[in-house]
């Protein structure tokens, strides 16, 4: 099992959505906004920063972890990849 997190510009998020749910995944856990400054520029939800990013994590056996990524890089291209980051944790145990 693999646990994929996706820290993406807010106003992608609904994307990612379709994505995970037209790869057969079948749960996910979503925090809609996240504050913070990183390479793609500061999101702090304020009138001088007014984005946001949302953070989606989710967990896959590994057999569905690559399609998923594939999906997701293919379908963002260009649009939203500059403004996303995907981390991959190996998952030893799920309780």
């Amino acid at each position: 099992m693999k646990l994929l997190m996706i820290i993406v510009e807010s106003s992608h998020k609904e994307e990612l959505e379709v994505l995970i749910n037209r790869n057969d995944i079948v749960g996910y856990t979503e925090i809609p906004e996240v504050r913070g400054a990183g390479e793609s520029g500061i999101r702090m939800g304020s009138a001088a920063f007014p984005k946001t990013s949302s953070i989606i994590f989710t967990i896959v056996a590994a057999s569905k972890l690559k399609p998923l990524v594939d999906d997701i890089k293919t379908y963002c291209g260009e649009t939203c990849a500059k403004k996303m980051k995907m981390v991959v944790w190996g998952v030893e145990e799920l309780m």
